[in-house]
């Protein structure tokens, strides 16, 4: 009987042993590199553990979650009206991502942050495009993105979120306007290029013409050289037959 509770008494030993040892062994944990991890003490916030090999205590300990410290991309497509009643898409890209010391904002204070971000970027988008006509959008791309970009680190700062930056990659019009820009542009262009022909043309007219009046101011000089020519050679002949002997004797008949 005596061994009996001996060998019980073991057991349960062991069996606690096994408990204690598995409880403080799993009160270690590991957080990646650009993470950090949120510890709770009976559901109240307790730290914040940094990257590498942590410890919290066993049983009374948890990890509520754990947040990335990179860089996130948030890729939205805003649809507005513009000054001049175009509609147009922007779709635009926000990065962001959680400032370490103030982990405990954004894992609290936010439950859904693409979508307060999304938010504030519509807000900041209907208070500047409707005012600016569609060539200003185009003109104004970057600045638009600059905008969006002050109002977000404003407002997401205090949740503990830093915009990294914000790209507004493009400017979409409706399908018909596009289609009638592209037609204006071609036009456009076609009056340059008639323009250039033109302009080609009355060059070549223009020299045309400069080397035809040239061409006949030489003639009309070879010409008026050649009867000079003509003039000079009768009164040198005239002066001959005035010096000549023969001169008398025609005088006599």
């Amino acid at each position: 009987m005596g061994d009996i509770m001996a060998v019980l008494s073991w057991i349960v030993f062991a069996f606690f042993a096994f408990l204690v040892l598995s409880s403080f062994l799993g009160s270690f944990f590991t957080v990646d590199t650009a993470q950090v991890a949120i510890i709770t003490r009976f559901g109240k916030f307790l730290r914040v553990a940094d990257p590498g090999l942590n410890w919290k205590w066993p049983v009374i300990d948890s990890v509520a979650g754990r947040i990335s410290l990179r860089v996130n991309q948030i890729t939205l497509t805003m649809e507005t009206k513009t000054k001049d009643n175009v509609f147009v898409t922007i779709p635009i890209s926000v990065q962001n991502r959680v400032r370490p010391e103030k982990a405990f904002d954004a894992f609290y204070k936010l439950s859904n942050p693409a979508q307060q971000i999304q938010a504030y970027v519509e807000q900041v988008i209907l208070g500047h495009v409707p005012g600016m006509t569609l060539d200003e959008v185009f003109a104004s791309q970057s600045g638009i993105a600059a905008a969006v970009k002050q109002e977000l680190d404003a407002d997401m700062a205090g949740f503990g979120y830093e915009i990294v930056n914000v790209l507004v990659t493009d400017i979409v019009p409706d399908a018909k306007v596009k289609s009638a820009m592209n037609d204006i542009n071609a036009a456009q262009r076609e009056q340059v290029a008639a323009n250039a022909r033109g302009e080609a043309e009355k060059i070549l007219v223009v020299k045309r013409a400069e080397a035809e009046a040239e061409s006949k101011a030489l003639q009309g000089r070879g010409i008026a050289n050649q009867r000079k020519a003509i003039i000079e050679g009768l009164q040198n002949f005239r002066k001959l037959l005035e010096a000549h002997p023969l001169r008398k004797l025609c005088s006599w008949f």
